[in-house]
């Protein structure tokens, strides 16, 4: 029975290429001079420091644009608030999604039985097993989830006859 699993995985070694990218241009830029402006990994947690809420929003910019030149999904990132540090200067943590939570998993299992398309969907920890007989509904499944409408990138692997 032809099957595939749907997971939502980043791969870190690009994450944290494009944050010594983000550290080279903040040194190199001229508005960033003499700033304290820092980002650091620890896990799955990206915990970005600026002087200024103005500083802040280049920063995220600046990592989305680098996360993208690695081509690594923005969507990955989910941004917490922005919390007051000293002084004026703010911190904000931004945490890297890895695998499909239960939620998402419910959905996308609900979608899925919603578009009456004959598989079966199981969650199996943080990713989907789809199963079918026929291997144009796998693929009519996969072009369903890929134009759903959810911010956390999804990839397809494992793709069996």
């Amino acid at each position: 029975m032809p099957s595939f699993d749907v997971v939502s995985r980043t791969e870190m070694p690009e994450v944290d290429n494009a944050i010594n990218g983000v550290k080279r241009e903040i040194a190199q830029r001229y508005d960033f001079k003499g700033s304290n402006c820092d980002l650091e990994r620890d896990g799955e947690v990206i915990t970005i420091r600026a002087d200024d809420d103005l500083k802040l929003k280049q920063m995220q910019e600046l990592l989305k644009g680098h996360l993208a030149r690695r081509k690594v999904d923005a969507g990955v990132l989910d941004f917490r608030e922005a919390e007051k540090a000293a002084g004026q200067s703010v911190r904000q943590q931004v945490h890297i999604r890895e695998g499909i939570d239960r939620d998402l998993a419910r959905r996308l299992v609900k979608e899925v039985k919603q578009s009456k398309i004959k598989v079966q969907v199981a969650i199996q920890g943080d990713e989907l097993r789809v199963s079918g007989k026929k291997r144009d509904d796998l693929q009519s499944v996969i072009a369903l989830l890929k134009g759903l409408d959810i911010e956390q990138p999804l990839q397809f692997i494992n793709f069996r006859d």
